[in-house]
């Protein structure tokens, strides 16, 4: 379904220049002041609102404070010529969750409303995933048979019951927030009191006080005292998704809240004692971040109390068919159509692909699936077009070995002819999976597409 987004601005140009720039990514309605943002905000909620600040005699704060008044209220981004920094901290504060300044950058404007969405659409799935009946074995979504989740699965189970802080890396897409709630489920802390904060969601202006809370009037617009979510989450687990985005400053009060388990709300000089178990999730190497000095070290080790690294779908290949029985179900169920089997065609191409966005990748391609099919089963022809593979190119000569690139002697020293010979004898030798590939080039698989795009192969 379309996004449905409301423009609120009193210049006829802004809002027609903002509805041609945006129509074909959003469902656009207009108001030029309050009166009619307020009709349109009583008879359907927008997902999104875009309001100017300055509206004649109205006030965008006003209509920012309707907005946000609504049961199912929209995200908001607050906009005007007059900016200053005071300015952009009272909307955020009262619950803007960005601010842009005139003239617009139409690009700018619509990654911000869509990294807005995203934003929203997590809360959501955040939110539905603490009402759930959480798994009496805790570990109902950790579905598999491979050796490497097996390892993932005995290790939730020995330390979910201790205090101890847990550390989940891996590539994005592999589940690593489903462990984080494995880890709350089987540790005795109440079920209700998970929670979840993704610090790339939040500039680092305001994850100071999302993550420790603030006194009335610490800063401008704070207009009333606000718990944060290490207070939230006392007595129960604080999941900090993506950690490695942090800044400095954060890095520091973090550490020290968990070096004392105590923390201080921002204007306040009191402490707070809290009883919080922390995991922490990230797909980078924090290792390599303390060495290249973005990540401090000190906080990396009261982090890294016990590390549970989430494995990459192409690592266990034998849990693709088990998590897409799971899926088919799933979607099934939730689209109202009966459970269909996966063709032979289909499980092969399931099996074989690399899975570059793991997990996920998976679920979408499934739900893509269970959606496009009207035929008895899911054949590959229903399955997203990406999972449709090239044939690989002709094996290399029996005599050589694996995992070593074999090049024969160029006829003449031309080093773009020499780069393809090579590239395609990695993909020959990767059996035309790209990621490994790569591997053996040493190159990344964006590159490697970059250089098999320019050179037509």
């Amino acid at each position: 379904m379309t996004p449905t987004l409301l423009i609120v601005d009193d210049e006829k140009a802004t809002r027609d220049g903002l509805r041609a720039a945006l129509e074909e990514e959003f469902d656009v309605i207009v108001a030029s002041n309050r009166e009619e943002a307020k009709a349109i905000l009583k008879a359907d909620t927008p997902d999104l609102l875009l309001t100017d600040l300055r509206l004649g005699g109205d006030s965008g704060m006003e209509i920012l404070d309707d907005a946000l008044a609504l049961p199912q209220p929209p995200v908001a981004i607050m906009m005007t010529a007059y900016g200053s920094v005071d300015t952009a901290v009272e909307a955020m504060r009262r619950g803007a969750w960005h601010f842009v300044t005139k003239p617009l950058n139409l690009d700018e404007v619509e990654m911000l409303l869509k990294r807005a969405l995203r934003n929203q659409r997590l809360e959501v799935e955040n939110q539905q995933l603490r009402q759930q009946v959480p798994d009496p074995a805790g570990l109902g979504r950790l579905v598999g048979k491979s050796p490497a989740i097996r390892r993932v699965v005995e290790t939730v189970k020995q330390v979910a019951p201790t205090r101890a802080t847990v550390l989940i890396e891996g590539e994005s897409g592999t589940g690593k927030e489903v462990v984080a709630h494995a880890v709350h489920s089987l540790s005795g802390r109440p079920a209700d009191k998970l929670v979840i904060v993704h610090c790339a969601a939040l500039s680092p202006q305001l994850l100071e006080s999302e993550l420790f809370g603030h006194e009335k009037g610490a800063f401008t617009g704070a207009a009333q005292r606000r718990i944060g979510r290490f207070e939230q989450a006392d007595g129960g687990t604080l999941f900090l998704d993506e950690i490695g985005e942090i800044d400095a400053s954060t890095q520091v009060k973090l550490l020290r809240a968990l070096s004392e388990r105590t923390i201080e709300r921002v204007g306040s000089n009191s402490t707070i004692k809290v009883d919080v178990r922390v995991v922490a999730a990230t797909n980078k190497d924090l290792a390599a971040l303390v060495a290249s000095g973005d990540f401090r070290e000190d906080l990396f080790f009261r982090l890294n109390v016990v590390r549970i690294e989430m494995p990459p779908l192409r690592q266990r290949a034998e849990d693709v068919v088990l998590l897409a029985g799971r899926f088919l179900k799933e979607f099934a169920e939730e689209n109202g159509r009966p459970v269909k089997p996966l063709s032979d065609a289909a499980m092969a191409a399931l099996r074989h692909y690399p899975w570059p966005g793991n997990v996920r990748e998976l679920r979408t391609a499934i739900e893509h699936g269970v959606v496009m099919s009207n035929d008895p089963v899911i054949d590959l022809k229903h399955l997203p077009s990406s999972l449709l593979r090239e044939p690989p190119p002709p094996p290399p000569a029996s005599g050589d070995l694996p995992g070593k690139i074999h090049l024969a002697a160029p006829r003449e020293f031309n080093l773009h002819a020499l780069e393809a010979q090579t590239i395609r004898a990695a993909l020959a030798e990767a059996e035309d999976n790209r990621t490994r590939a790569a591997e053996l080039l040493g190159i990344s698989r964006r590159t490697l597409q970059r250089k098999l795009k320019e050179m037509g192969l």
